[in-house]
């Protein structure tokens, strides 16, 4: 090997050998100090398109989670209020089988009324119930659904009418409705305490559009209504409380259907996100062992390569010897 003065390719390749051990050295540096095998584009295109999308539907699905959490805790308040006005009614319908013991005189059947006009305004207050400012329950009555509640539609019972009234709770990622969407019930309260005709009580000119707790109801005789409220416990049979009650079961029902389906759909959820989760994480996540060997790797090659580039730039002072 010739001895030159102008040029020094040992020192230059060793030099350049250097630079790329001291880039390697750094990037195991970042992963290792970021946990992250992908820190930018350049460290792996594709991977990082694909982790930017998968990041996006976990967060999108997180959400989805949360709303669907936030729905279950409206469901179960509805319930409670549900399981309250049930007591009411049983109480109601309790009095109102009191009222027919021949033993009791005119003072007491008032005193049952009195009572019972006090339980409709207990109802009446659950009726307006809320969560978060959004009404549990519905009515018919147009100035009644405030709060966010839309009126979808029409339907009857006897001759107490009634609007249906739903929310839809989006639970896919894309936003579509169509896709695993569960209708949440907005019950009425007009319609499941409206008292219908049997054929032998009759309130006022007839039992269309009355209920009790005066909830969206009109009109009613002065003699039969105290403040909207129905003021005689007897205007009222034990076989139409007998109704409400039933009402009140099946409505409890479907909300307990709409908790399960909403449950459900929140363990799907999380299961899901677990699995992008560990999918984004495959393509992300530094492997710590692995990048802990290079890293010792790459800083012996450093040292290696400063100390070969060291002896290769002596070698000049080596031929300038010759020279002296």
């Amino acid at each position: 090997m010739p001895v030159v003065v102008n040029s020094n390719a040992s020192a230059t390749a060793s030099s350049f050998n250097l630079s790329r051990a001291n880039d390697a050295l750094r990037k195991s540096l970042e992963r290792l100090s970021t946990g992250k095998r992908i820190n930018s584009a350049a460290d792996d295109a594709g991977g990082l398109s694909v982790a930017y999308k998968l990041n996006s539907k976990m967060n999108r699905t997180s959400a989805i989670i949360q709303n669907s959490q936030n729905a279950l805790s409206y469901l179960q308040v509805q319930d409670s209020s549900l399981s309250a006005a049930g007591k009411i009614v049983d109480r109601m319908a309790e009095l109102r089988t009191m009222a027919q013991d021949i033993t009791k005189n005119t003072g007491d059947i008032e005193n049952y009324s009195k009572e019972f006009v006090e339980l409709q305004s207990q109802l009446n207050q659950i009726s307006q119930e809320k969560f978060n400012g959004i009404s549990l329950f519905g009515t018919s009555s147009a100035s009644a659904v405030a709060g966010g509640v839309l009126n979808t539609g029409t339907a009857s019972f006897n001759s107490a009418k009634y609007n249906t009234l739903s929310r839809t709770l989006t639970t896919h990622d894309s936003g579509s409705t169509d896709s695993g969407s569960v209708s949440i019930n907005v019950i009425n309260f007009q319609f499941m305490l409206s008292i219908h005709s049997t054929g032998t009580t009759t309130i006022g000119s007839g039992a269309q559009g009355y209920n009790l707790g005066n909830i969206g109801s009109t009109g009613g005789s002065t003699a039969e209504f105290t403040g909207g409220y129905i003021n005689d416990i007897k205007e009222v049979s034990v076989s139409q409380f007998i109704d409400i009650i039933s009402r009140i079961a099946d409505m409890r029902a479907e909300n307990g259907a709409e908790q399960n389906r909403v449950t459900q759909r929140i363990d799907l959820l999380q299961s899901n996100l677990t699995n992008i989760e560990a999918a984004h994480g495959r393509i992300m996540d530094a492997d710590i062992a692995l990048e802990s060997t290079r890293f010792a790797r790459h800083n012996i090659l450093v040292q290696a390569s400063a100390s070969m580039t060291a002896q290769a730039n002596q070698l000049s002072n080596v031929a300038l010897s010759l020279i002296g």
